[in-house]
């Protein structure tokens, strides 16, 4: 069994009494450690997702030149092993680009510093999916209420104003988003997908689990999805106990011009067809291929 790497990580006071300024200045900095990726854990219930796509190809490529320029951070566990905090896209890179090792700055915290600490540095990302934000800042809020952290009952009070990371979303902003941890997953997806937009979501998130399911099927079978006014009704109906299979079927079949048929296919899907170092632009040539070919041969027959 490979050893745990023996880590350094803080100073005892009596040591601080004998070190001048700059010896504890240095001493405090973060040290950073090869530590073998097998030994790392995911963090539980991490909610924010690894994509296969282009920036990830690209991060392969960078780290195959030029290795890992930015460490991970990395949570010292009991067991001997360590719990990925910030870094898990850098992580599976380093994986794909078949590196045994990563780069990482261990730090002492518990659990909850470890949740406030892995979705503040997530919400950093340039693109985040909705189901991201909603259950990373649900998350963060429990974390902070088990700190003792949180004083009021709104979750405004949970926004740091003086970090840039949550500055931008205010606390009912904040609270929209938790309140799609209450959907269900087949809802979820489309919110993610950008088929159901925001408001109407939050109104579907009242909806029993039961009344979710029926709306989605609906959903299938007229594939459309319901506006904003038509997700308020459902919960107005809902609320009075009057939400049937049929209201949400005389609902949901009401016209709705402005809406257009829209086809998403998640990029995973597809790479799973496509070899493993095919780049997000190959795998559009592939495509845009494929049908080219469809195209000319269905048409010739």
């Amino acid at each position: 069994m490979r050893n745990k790497p023996k880590l350094d990580l803080g100073l005892s006071a009596y040591e601080e009494l004998f070190m001048d300024k700059n010896e504890l200045i240095e001493a405090r900095l973060a040290k950073i450690y090869d530590i073998p990726i097998d030994l790392i854990d995911d963090f539980p219930d991490h909610p924010f997702k690894v994509k296969m796509d282009e920036d990830l190809d690209l991060l392969i490529a960078s780290i195959k030149e030029q290795g890992l320029i930015t460490p991970v951070t990395l949570r010292a566990k009991e067991d001997g092993r360590y719990e990925m905090v910030s870094g898990h896209r850098r992580k599976a890179a380093c994986v794909l680009a078949g590196l045994s090792t990563i780069k990482a700055d261990v730090r002492e915290m518990t659990h909850d510093e470890a949740t406030v600490l892995m979705v503040e540095s997530n919400l950093q990302r340039s693109v985040i999916l909705p189901s991201e934000k909603a259950f990373a800042y649900k998350m963060r809020l429990e974390a902070l209420k088990r700190q003792g952290k949180r004083s009021g009952s709104t979750c405004g009070q949970v926004v740091h104003k003086s970090r840039d990371v949550i500055s931008e979303e205010s606390g009912r902003q904040v609270s929209r988003y938790i309140r799609l941890t209450n959907l269900i997953e087949d809802l979820l997806m489309l919110v993610d997908e950008g088929r159901i937009a925001m408001s109407p979501a939050v109104e579907l998130s009242y909806l029993s689990k039961e009344e979710q399911a029926i709306v989605y099927e609906q959903i299938m079978e007229c594939d459309c999805t319901p506006s904003h006014a038509q997700t308020r009704r459902f919960r107005q109906f809902s609320k009075e106990g009057k939400l049937s299979d049929e209201v949400i079927e005389s609902i949901m079949r009401e016209e709705k011009p402005n809406q257009k048929e829209k086809l998403h296919i998640p990029y995973d899907q597809i790479r799973a067809f496509l070899p493993r170092d095919t780049s997000y632009q190959q795998t559009c040539d592939y495509i845009r291929n494929a049908l080219e070919y469809y195209q000319k041969h269905h048409q010739s027959a």
